[in-house]
């Protein structure tokens, strides 16, 4: 029976799991290195080993090693939770670069980046195109010389703002569009979504756009466009190789640099598992639902927040975190390791014969991947019985933006406040922009109003005028008509 479980990490994953874990009446103790979090917390402890107990295949059970302060201690734990994302390993592609080691200025990645202070008047050119990148990019150039963007390949720029500016995020991750999608091509989804985004400002005149071929890829930033248009950020291709001053591009341009800044993501690292159980985790093909290694004997090992969603990747962790604990007390089963192994492993042959594209290389789509976990604890809404019992609560389920509020109105976890908070959700996402209270004062009748109020009238008097003028035309070519045929007839008796 698990019980005991230790949590790696003290991060947003981390958090969601210990509240996961208290939700089934586990022990959590998480172990977080750094000092800046608390809790059910052991602080400044890093995790030096995390190895199977030689009983596991009928225990599950782990033998945790960790470091305080240099001294070393030793437990037992039932389960354990990887709750340490994908922000730890810094991945920086120096070999792609020639001559960079020789280059004299400053080589960063973007994960030592705090704030723009100490690259006043630097010449800076920020390698990768990401929200990391794009933000970075945006900051330096308020006080930099020069900030130079290189991207290989581009990328489509949104807002973060939607129709009448309500965030994007919570506007688009609805039920509704996520059915409409569903319905319509992948092609023509794209196409609507690369025409929606060339309303905005056209890419190609700045130098963003993508390659025909290449992955499409979003990068959610309002300021970038316009800190290219007055010239602070300058956007470049791809950098052939490094002197010791300058940077030299694929279109041939030399630019002088004083700083580099790799905006080029993260690789996976579980330095704590042993071989080959963390090469085994880095390979996504092989954890069932992204949270559970196919190979293991007894599910006791969960990676919490280690997949990529296309929305909040705070409401995927809740859902995992909450299915892990499940798993772990024996109320949600999952297929047996021999199953989940042989189904891996025939998804990697597909894919390596090109039959099937790699679904780990490209991010979840959101409501499908919330859905595939809730569905598995039996808390996914139910959003025709909602319409029947409580039609109000199914619209702004079904229309409204996909919340972690929706997995708690029925099922395991269920919270009597989850219909209020659905309800509300956008009361309070408008408050904190509400610091300016305006008076309701009555607006003047606008146009509109007076054509909602009279534009039925007038288009029945005009469709009645405009048949009345067409009777009238008519008659009056009959009588010409008429008259021609009693003129000829006259004629013809006088001959």
């Amino acid at each position: 029976m698990v019980k005991q479980v230790a949590i790696i990490g003290a991060g947003v994953s981390g958090l969601t799991s210990i509240k996961g874990c208290l939700e089934e009446g586990l022990e959590p103790t998480c172990f977080e290195r750094s000092d800046d979090i608390g809790g059910l917390w052991k602080f400044t402890t890093t995790v030096c080993s995390v190895t199977k107990r030689q009983d596991f295949t009928t225990t599950g059970q782990w033998d945790v090693v960790t470091e305080t302060e240099g001294k070393r201690d030793t437990a037992v734990f039932d389960a354990i939770m990887i709750c340490t994302g994908h922000y730890l390993n810094p991945h920086l592609p120096l070999e792609s670069f020639p001559g960079i080691n020789k280059f004299q200025g400053q080589i960063l990645h973007s994960q030592e980046y705090r704030s723009p202070e100490g690259f006043q008047g630097k010449r800076v050119i920020v390698i990768g195109l990401g929200n990391t990148g794009g933000d970075i990019a945006v900051e330096l150039s308020r006080v930099a010389e020069k900030v130079f963007l290189s991207t290989r390949s581009g990328a489509w720029v949104d807002s973060r703002l939607s129709d009448h500016g309500y965030p994007s995020h919570m506007i688009q991750t609805t039920r509704f569009l996520h059915l409409v999608a569903r319905s319509l091509p992948s092609a023509i989804m794209n196409w609507m979504g690369k025409r929606r985004t060339s309303k905005w400002f056209n890419h190609k005149n700045y130098g963003l756009s993508i390659p025909k071929g290449r992955q499409q890829r979003r990068v959610a930033n309002d300021e970038l466009p316009s800190y290219i248009l007055c010239g602070a950020v300058t956007v470049k291709i791809n950098v052939k190789e490094f002197t010791e001053t300058s940077a030299i591009f694929e279109d041939g341009t030399v630019e002088n640099i004083d700083v580099v800044f790799f905006a080029t993501g993260y690789t996976y690292s579980f330095p704590f598992l042993e071989e080959p159980m963390e090469k085994f985790c880095k390979n996504k093909i092989f954890i069932y639902k992204y949270i559970f290694p196919s190979n293991l004997e007894k599910a006791t090992l969960a990676l919490i927040g280690h997949v990529g969603l296309q929305g909040s990747i705070i409401v995927g962790t809740e859902l995992q975190a909450r299915l892990a604990a499940r798993v772990f007390k024996g109320l949600c089963k999952i297929p047996p390791s021999n199953k989940m192994m042989a189904e891996a492993t025939k998804k990697e042959q597909l894919i390596r014969r090109g039959v099937i594209k790699d679904p780990t290389q490209v991010k979840q789509n959101y409501i499908t991947y919330l859905d595939d976990l809730a569905t598995c604890m039996g808390v996914k809404p139910n959003i025709l019985l909602l319409f029947f019992k409580d039609p109000r609560l199914a619209k702004e389920v079904f229309f409204g933006p996909c919340t972690s509020y929706q997995y708690r109105l029925m099922g395991p976890g269920k919270w009597d406040g989850a219909r209020k908070a659905i309800m509300t959700q956008w009361d309070r996402t408008l408050k904190p922009l509400q610091t300016r209270v305006i008076p309701d004062y009555p607006e003047p009748t606008s146009i509109s109003h007076w054509l909602k109020v009279w534009g039925a009238p007038i288009l029945f008097v005009a469709v009645l005028l405009t048949y009345k003028s067409s009777l009238h035309l008519q008659l009056t070519r009959l009588t010409e008509v008429g008259e021609r045929i009693s003129t000829y007839l006259a004629n013809t008796m006088r001959k």
